[in-house]
C-alpha cells in the first residue's frame, strides 16, 4: 500500500478522534447548564469518570467483545480475549488499508463511552453517584460492545440477507444510551417537585450559556464523529459526510422552533439545542448515503421529534431533566429508520432490516439495563435519601459547592 496514503488516513482518524473526545466536554457541559446550581458538581464529576472509566474497560475487554473476529462472524456473541494487543502475525498495514491498529482502538473507544453519558443526563439530579458508576461501567464494558459487534463486528445484523446499516451509531452509539436513560429514568421516578397534582413543574436549568456551548462543542465534534466514520481521508466522501451532518443539524434547529413555538408560544432555547442533537443524531445513520435535502428532511423531522418526545414522557411521568431520551433514544430510532426511507439504500427490504436492528438492540438493553438498574434498586438503593436531593448532590456527595461565592436559592 502506498505509504504516503496511509499515513494521511492515518492522521485523518487520530485527528476525528480528538473531535470525538471534545465531545465529552460538551455532554458536561451542556448537562451541567440543564440542572441545578447545586448539582453542577455532581454533573461534572460523572462526565469526567464516564470517559476515564470507559477507555480503561473498553481496553480490557470492550474492544476484544466488539471486534472478536471472523470465527464469530453472523454471531451474537464473541471475545478474541483480554487486554489490548496487536493480532498475533499482523503488522501496522496488515491490519487496515487506511488506519493502525491503535489508531482504530482509540477511535472506537471514544465512541464506547459516549453511551454512558446520555444515560448520566436522564438520572441526573437524584441518582446515587456509586451506583451509576456500576451501572456504567458494565454498560460500557459489555452491553455496547456486544450490540456494536452485531453490526460493526461481522455479527448477525451484518449478515441479514438485507444487512442493517448503521453509518456512524443512531442506534449502536446513541439508541443504546437512550435504552439505558429510559429505563434509569423510569426506574429512579421524577425529581421531588417535578410532577404535582396541579401538573407538570418545570424546573429550569441554572446556566443556560453553559448548556448552548456544550451544544456547539457538540457540534463541533460531530465532524469526527460522523466524518472519521468515513474510516479514510477519502475527501469525496468525508466532504459530504460533513455537509449533511451540518445539514442535518440546522434544519433540526428549526424543526424544534417551529414545533415548540406552535406548541408554547415561546421561542424556547433548550428546545432549539436539543434539536440541533437530534438532527445530528438524525442524520449519524446515514450522513455517507443521503442527499442535501434529504439530510435537511431527517434533521428537521428530529428536531420536531424532540418536542413530542418531551412532552410524552412528561406527561407518562418520566423525568428527564436534559432532553437525552427524546434526542439520541427517538432521534435515534428516527434517523435508523430513515435509512429505508431515504437516500442509496431506500426500499422495503432495508427498512425492514433497520426495524430488527432497532428491536433488537432495544430488547436486549432494556433487558440489560432493567436487570442492572433494579438489582441494585433493591440491593444498594439507587436514589439518594429526599434530604439530600432537596440540599443538592454536590455538599452531599462531594462535600463541596461549585459555586461557593454565591448564595442559591433552590
Amino acid at each position: 500500500m502506498n505509504q504516503e496514503l496511509f499515513t494521511i488516513n492515518n492522521v485523518w482518524m487520530m485527528v476525528a478522534t480528538i473531535l470525538v473526545f471534545i465531545m465529552h466536554l460538551g455532554f458536561a457541559s451542556l448537562e451541567a447548564g440543564l440542572t441545578r446550581a447545586k448539582n453542577t458538581i455532581n454533573i461534572l464529576f460523572k462526565n469526567t469518570i464516564i470517559p476515564a472509566m470507559g477507555l480503561l474497560t473498553y481496553a480490557f475487554i470492550g474492544f476484544d467483545l466488539m471486534y472478536p473476529g471472523e470465527a464469530f462472524a453472523g454471531g451474537f456473541f464473541g471475545l478474541s480475549g483480554l487486554g489490548l494487543s496487536l493480532p498475533e502475525g499482523w503488522d501496522t498495514f496488515a491490519y487496515s488499508e487506511g488506519y493502525t491498529f491503535f489508531t482504530d482502538f482509540i477511535f472506537q473507544a471514544m465512541f464506547a463511552a459516549t453511551a454512558a453519558t446520555i444515560v448520566s443526563g436522564a438520572v441526573a439530579e437524584r441518582i446515587k453517584l456509586g451506583p451509576f458508576i456500576i451501572f456504567s461501567t458494565l454498560y460500557v464494558a459489555i452491553c455496547y460492545p456486544i450490540v456494536g459487534m452485531w453490526k460493526w463486528g461481522g455479527g448477525f445484523l451484518d449478515t441479514l440477507s438485507t444487512p442493517f446499516y448503521d453509518f456512524a451509531g443512531s442506534t449502536i452509539v446513541h439508541s443504546v444510551g437512550g435504552w439505558g436513560a429510559l429505563v434509569g429514568a423510569y426506574l429512579l421516578g421524577p425529581r421531588i417537585g417535578k410532577y404535582t397534582e396541579r401538573g407538570m413543574n418545570a424546573i429550569p436549568g441554572h446556566n443556560i450559556p453553559m448548556a448552548v456551548i456544550g451544544v456547539f462543542l457538540l457540534w463541533f465534534g460531530w465532524f469526527g464523529f460522523n466524518g472519521g466514520s468515513v474510516l479514510s481521508a477519502d475527501p469525496g466522501t468525508v466532504s459530504k459526510v460533513f455537509v449533511t451532518t451540518s445539514i442535518a443539524g440546522a434544519a433540526g434547529a428549526f424543526g424544534a422552533l417551529l414545533f415548540s413555538y406552535l406548541k408554547f408560544k415561546s421561542y424556547d432555547i433548550t428546545m432549539v439545542l436539543n434539536g440541533v442533537l437530534a438532527g445530528l443524531v438524525g442524520i449519524t445513520a446515514g450522513a455517507d448515503l443521503m442527499s442535501v435535502g434529504e439530510s435537511a428532511i431527517i434533521g428537521f423531522v428530529g428536531g420536531a421529534l424532540v418536542v413530542f418526545g418531551v412532552v410524552f414522557f412528561d406527561k407518562v411521568k418520566v423525568d428527564d431533566p436534559v432532553g437525552a431520551i427524546s434526542v439520541h433514544l427517538v432521534g435515534g430510532i428516527w434517523g435508523t429508520l430513515a435509512v429505508g426511507i431515504f437516500g442509496d439504500l431506500a426500499g422495503f427490504s432495508q427498512l425492514i432490516s433497520q426495524l430488527i436492528g432497532v428491536a433488537a438492540v432495544g430488547v436486549f438493553c432494556v433487558a440489560f439495563s432493567w436487570i442492572l438498574f433494579y438489582s441494585m434498586k433493591k440491593t444498594v438503593g439507587i436514589r439518594v435519601h429526599e434530604s439530600e436531593e432537596v440540599e443538592g448532590l454536590d455538599i452531599n456527595e462531594h462535600s463541596m459547592r461549585a459555586y461557593p461565592d454565591f448564595a442559591t436559592k433552590e
